[in-house]
C-alpha cells in the first residue's frame, strides 16, 4: 500500500476529541521547548534532533554522527534513548512497505504505531497476536525493549518479528531475520538500541479476530494462592489491577476472543469478584471515557486488547512507572512481597497491574527461557519518594530473580544483569561487532548492559 492511501485511513483513527500528550510530543518540539519523555518526567540531555524523512537518509546521518540515539515516541520513563549528543527520529518513517496475506507478515517503516498499523491489518483481515495497553507507542521501540501486552499464550511483542531491517555504526544496510539469522537473530531483536538504527521491521500476522472484554471488581487477594493460574488463564488476557490495600484486587479485566458460533456471555462471579455495571478507568478516581469498551460488548480485536483508546490521554497522564518480571511459578510469592509493603507503597501509587507474558528465548527478553508474571507500577510524580522505594522493592523481588522493564524505572546494580541474562555476554561481543566504537552507547546501557571496561 502507498503510504498516502495509508495517510487517509490513519489520520481518521487519530481525530478524536483532544490530541494527547503522547501525540504531541511524538511531533517536533516547539522551538526553544526543551525534549522530554511524554510524560514528562524525563528531560533529554540535548536538542540536537535529526528527523529521517526517509529510509534512505538514515545511513548518512549516522555517519555524519560520531554519537547518536535513535528517539521514538518518548514513552521510556528513563535514559534508554538519552544522548548528550545527537537524537535521531524515525517517526516519519511510518508507512506500510509490504502486507504479504501469502506469507502471513506485514512490514512497516520503524515509525509505525500500533494504534496506526492495527485498523489497516483488519480492514484486510488480519490481526497481530498481542498488544501493549497502550497503542500510542512504536512497534520498532516496543519490540526493542521487549514490550508486553498481556496472556498466558501470548509472547511480548517482540516474538512477532521475523525480520528486520537495521542501519550499523558504520551506515551499513544489514536485514536480519528469524529464518536466515538464527541465534544472531534472537540476540538482535531486543536490542535496546545498542546494535543500530532500525528502519523497517517485518511482523507476524494470523486472521483478525474479534474480542470482548469484562471487568470484576474487588477479588479478595486470598483467591490468588489457589487459583492464581486459573485466574491468569481465563481470557485471552487478563491484567489484575490493585492499590495493594484491603486485601484485594480492585479490578480484573478479563479479554476474550470471540469464537464464531460461541456465546459471548461471561459469568458475572469471577473467583468472587463481581461483574462491574458501567465502563471502569484502572485509576478508580478517572473517568473511563479514555478506556477502550468493556461490558461484554464485541469488537475488533485491537480496540480490545489495549486498555486505552488512540487519541486519548492514557493511563493518567503525568506519572512515573516501573514494572519488575519473575517466574509464572514464583508470582503469588511475589505479589506477597510487595503486598506487605502496602502501607510504604500505596501513598505514591495510583495503581499496580499484574499480567501474564509466555516464555521466548529473544536473549535480552524479560521473558526469556520463562513464562512470566509482570508487576507493574503506576506512581504518582513524586520521584523522591519512589527513588527511595525501588531498592525497597528490588529486595524484596530478588529471591524471584525479577527483571525490570528495560524502559521503565529502577534502580538495580549493574552486576545484576549478568545473573539475570544468561546470554548477556553474548550480546555484548555481538555489539562490539555491530558497533566497535560505541556510537550508539549511552550512560543507560553502560549502567546495565555494557559496563565500561
Amino acid at each position: 500500500m502507498k503510504k498516502r492511501t495509508f495517510l487517509k485511513l490513519s489520520s481518521a483513527l487519530l481525530a478524536g476529541p483532544f490530541v494527547s500528550p503522547l501525540t504531541r510530543l511524538a511531533a517536533q518540539s516547539l522551538p526553544g521547548e526543551k525534549l522530554r519523555n511524554w510524560a514528562g518526567n524525563y528531560q533529554y540531555s540535548t536538542d540536537r534532533l535529526h528527523s529521517a524523512k526517509a529510509a534512505e537518509q538514515v545511513p548518512k546521518l549516522v555517519q555524519q554522527c560520531s554519537r547518536v540515539k535513535v528517539l521514538g515516541t518518548r514513552h521510556c520513563f528513563n535514559g534508554i534513548a538519552d544522548s548528550a549528543h545527537n537524537l535521531l527520529s524515525v517517526l516519519p518513517l511510518d508507512d506500510v512497505i509490504d502486507l504479504n496475506p501469502s506469507a502471513r507478515t506485514v512490514t512497516v517503516g520503524a515509525g509505525m504505531k500500533y494504534g496506526q498499523l492495527a485498523p489497516l491489518l483488519h480492514e484486510k483481515g488480519f490481526a497481530l497476536h498481542n498488544l501493549a495497553s497502550l497503542p500510542h507507542i512504536s512497534v520498532a521501540g516496543a519490540c526493542a525493549t521487549a514490550t508486553h501486552g498481556s496472556g498466558v499464550g501470548n509472547g511480548n511483542l517482540a516474538t512477532a518479528v521475523s525480520g528486520f531491517e537495521l542501519v550499523t555504526a558504520a551506515g551499513d544496510v544489514k536485514t536480519l531475520s528469524r529464518a536466515a539469522d538464527g541465534d544472531l537473530f534472537k540476540g538482535a531483536v531486543v536490542h535496546l538500541g545498542a546494535l543500530g538504527v532500525v528502519t523497517k521491521v517485518t511482523l507476524d500476522i494470523q486472521p483478525t479476530f474479534d474480542a470482548t472484554q469484562h471487568v470484576y471488581e474487588n477479588l479478595p487477594l486470598a483467591q490468588l494462592k489457589p487459583h492464581f493460574d486459573q485466574i491468569m488463564s481465563g481470557g485471552y488476557s487478563v491484567s489484575l489491577f490493585t492499590d495493594w490495600q484491603n486485601q484485594t484486587i480492585s479490578e480484573v479485566w478479563v479479554k476474550r476472543r470471540v469464537e464464531p458460533g460461541k456465546p459471548t456471555e461471561a459469568p458475572t462471579d469471577y473467583f468472587g469478584a463481581k461483574a462491574a455495571t458501567k465502563n471502569l478507568h484502572p485509576i478508580a478516581a478517572l473517568s473511563a471515557e479514555n478506556c477502550t469498551a468493556q461490558l461484554g460488548v464485541p469488537g475488533p480485536w485491537y480496540e480490545r486488547l489495549p486498555h486505552f483508546r488512540m487519541g486519548f490521554t492514557p493511563s493518567s497522564g503525568k506519572e512515573l512507572q516501573s514494572e519488575y518480571f519473575v517466574g509464572q511459578e514464583n508470582a503469588v510469592d511475589a505479589i506477597l512481597a510487595i503486598e506487605k509493603l502496602k502501607d510504604r507503597i500505596t501513598p505514591h501509587l495510583f495503581i499496580s497491574e499484574i499480567r501474564t507474558i509466555a516464555a521466548d528465548d529473544l536473549w535480552l527478553s524479560t521473558a526469556y527461557k520463562r513464562p512470566s508474571v509482570a508487576i507493574h507500577f503506576t506512581w504518582k510524580p513524586e520521584w523522591a519518594a519512589v527513588r527511595q522505594l525501588l531498592p525497597v522493592i528490588e529486595r524484596e523481588l530478588a529471591p524471584f530473580a525479577a527483571r525490570p522493564h528495560w524502559g521503565k524505572l529502577f534502580k538495580m546494580a549493574p552486576a545484576q544483569f549478568t545473573k539475570l541474562y544468561d546470554r548477556l555476554p553474548d550480546f555484548q561481543k555481538l555489539t562490539a561487532q555491530y558497533d566497535p566504537k560505541g556510537k550508539f552507547r549511552n550512560d543507560f546501557l553502560s549502567k546495565t548492559v555494557l559496563p565500561l571496561a
